[in-house]
């Protein structure tokens, strides 16, 4: 590769700690994860208590719903869920929605953040199936809120008395 001398620096050398713009990124907060989690925390205490106003608050307007799962005949397959079905039948079913996360993983790059929660689901205190929520969520002005919700659902491999 050849290089343009300019004042003993090479152009290479000046591009190399030239200063990078970061397009709007707020700075790293070390509450950052302490404050994606209180998202998914607001979300399941939202569907207990059958809240619209709160499962609201945690949704980007743009917000998509999916789950990774299997068709019929056990192919792979995704199903979508709009945001505004998933909120009405959390607040119209009669069943009492207990989903429990653990082992909650949370990474952050500026106003991106993905948080990858294993859980298990209880329906009337009887346990349903287990699986992954992957939260990716973008922080604005009023905060962290979930841009996309993918999950998987599974009875195998699951611990049911689990609800830490």
């Amino acid at each position: 590769m050849r290089t343009t001398k300019t004042g003993g620096w090479s152009l290479v050398a000046l591009l190399l700690v030239a200063p990078v713009p970061t397009l709007g990124q707020a700075p790293p907060d070390s509450d950052d994860e302490a404050a994606v989690l209180q998202v998914v925390t607001t979300l399941f205490d939202g569907m207990r208590e059958k809240d619209e106003s709160r499962l609201r608050s945690v949704f980007h307007p743009d917000a998509r719903l999916h789950s990774a799962g299997q068709d019929e005949d056990g192919n792979p397959a995704t199903r979508s869920t709009p945001i505004e079905g998933f909120i009405r039948n959390v607040v119209a079913s009669e069943a009492f929605l207990d989903e429990v996360t653990f082992d909650e993983r949370v990474e952050v790059s500026g106003n991106l953040a993905m948080a990858w929660t294993p859980y298990n689901l209880f329906v009337d205190g009887d346990f349903r199936h287990c699986g992954v929520d992957l939260f990716v969520m973008t922080r604005g002005s009023d905060g962290w809120k979930i841009l996309q919700l993918a999950d998987t659902r599974t009875q195998d491999g699951c611990d049911p008395q689990r609800r830490d």
